[in-house]
């Protein structure tokens, strides 16, 4: 090892408001034909509230900017329609008309069944087991589940009744439209990490099964030295166990925000060394090593094992993927400390560095579970820091984490 020392406007719809027939009764919406002309002049917008009434069924409490809502419903991302006391469509944003493949003009004037022919996922007619406008008078909304339109296409409807008191006649049906592709790749990414989970704990279990039944079984027969290496296999896939299952709390703290930063002061130029001594205590070269510290380091104050976390995985993936000199550079930087770590391997492929970073991405078939790099970010990201990943000068893979000053734990809770 070496170490060197260095001193250095759109306009809103609303402001085209439609036309209604005056004194048009309520009514429930059936499934039978009927013009747009019945329900009056249907507006040139795809989302046009009557004059002096909110979108959201809500009295506005001071006039809206420029005239109209503050918000084009067409600049939503989801699909919103609305009907209104009659159960006939005046609002059908673009988004609704991307999910549904309907245009918005064959949608306005339209019953909300029609515009509308959702199906559960059992066959059956969403709009006849609702009934928002002769059901309960006192359902205020729908939660969201999954529907499925002509043709069989799957998406997510959730749905509002907007009424004139908390059990009159509904006044306005609000429903809004996702599509269920983010939550297929949600499953998606469950189902890869299942599997995964369910892959690496075989191997390690199986062989501590074989091993302690083998010794239970036939203990007489087998010399200590035969004895003493299986149970050295047995621990060692233990800890490959105990390795994984940290993994997963870690993935499950950072997913859900609640992975703990507990800050102290770190010397992370003594922590690099510590890590690189237990890595030639292990078998590697110590010529293969080379640490560049730039001095004076700001105090950094951080959570010591999460940082031990980020070092041993990324100079592990650097002795294990990489080649030749593996340099770690630390120094200051204007908003903390920067941590430099590169080797001199083929290096990663420009087109894998944009999922470098998320779950089960593997830079070569030598094993590991591909949980690491994703895990790594998390820490550092909690931390208030950034990391990117780059081509390093020799040609390999170059990880660079920079983490801010901090402060401590106490003065931040």
């Amino acid at each position: 090892m070496t170490v060197g020392t260095n001193s250095s406007p759109r306009q809103s719809a609303g402001a085209a408001p439609g036309r209604g027939r005056a004194g048009a009764a309520p009514q429930q919406p059936t499934g039978s034909a009927g013009s747009a002309d019945s329900a009056g002049d249907v507006p040139a917008t795809a989302c046009a509230p009557r004059a002096g009434e909110p979108l959201t069924g809500i009295p506005a409490q001071e006039p809206p900017p420029h005239g109209g809502y503050g918000i084009d419903p067409d600049e939503l991302p989801d699909g919103l329609v609305v009907a209104d006391h009659t159960g006939r469509v005046i609002c059908f944003n673009r988004a609704a008309a991307r999910i549904t493949a309907t245009p918005s003009a064959a949608a306005l004037g339209t019953r909300i069944d029609r515009a509308l022919p959702l199906e559960d996922l059992e066959g059956r007619r969403w709009w006849a087991l609702t009934d928002p406008y002769g059901g309960l008078a006192t359902r205020r909304r729908q939660p969201e589940r999954n529907l499925l339109l002509p043709g069989g296409r799957e998406v997510l409807v959730s749905a509002e009744y907007i009424r004139t008191h908390p059990t009159g006649p509904l006044r306005r049906l609000v429903v809004t439209l996702r599509g269920t592709e983010a939550r297929r790749r949600t499953e998606r990414s469950h189902a890869e990490l299942i599997a995964t989970v369910a892959h690496e704990l075989r191997s390690p279990l199986t062989s501590v099964k074989g091993f302690t039944a083998t010794l239970l079984a036939k203990w007489e027969r087998f010399t200590d030295d035969q004895k003493r290496l299986m149970l050295e296999t047995v621990d060692a896939d233990a800890n490959r166990v105990t390795r994984l299952i940290a993994e997963l709390l870690d993935i499950s703290r950072i997913d859900s925000g609640r992975l703990e930063v507990r800050r102290q002061p770190v010397d992370i130029a003594t922590a690099v060394g510590r890590h690189v001594q237990a890595l030639t205590a292990n078998g590697q070269a110590p010529e293969r090593f080379l640490v560049r510290v730039s001095r004076p380091l700001p105090d950094l104050w951080a959570d010591p094992d999460k940082v031990d976390q980020v070092l041993g995985n990324l100079l592990e993936n650097a002795v294990r993927h990489g080649e030749g000199t593996v340099t770690i550079d630390v120094s200051p930087h204007e908003k903390g400390t920067a941590v430099t770590v590169h080797d001199e391997g083929p290096g990663i492929p420009e087109e894998s560095m944009a999922r470098v970073f998320t779950r089960f991405w593997r830079g070569s078939k030598r094993g590991g579970t591909g949980l690491g790099l994703y895990i790594v970010k998390g820490i550092v990201e909690a931390h208030g820091g950034t990391i990117t990943v780059g081509r390093g000068p020799g040609g390999g893979a170059e990880f660079r984490f920079i983490l801010p000053v901090g402060a401590p734990a106490y003065l931040t809770q």
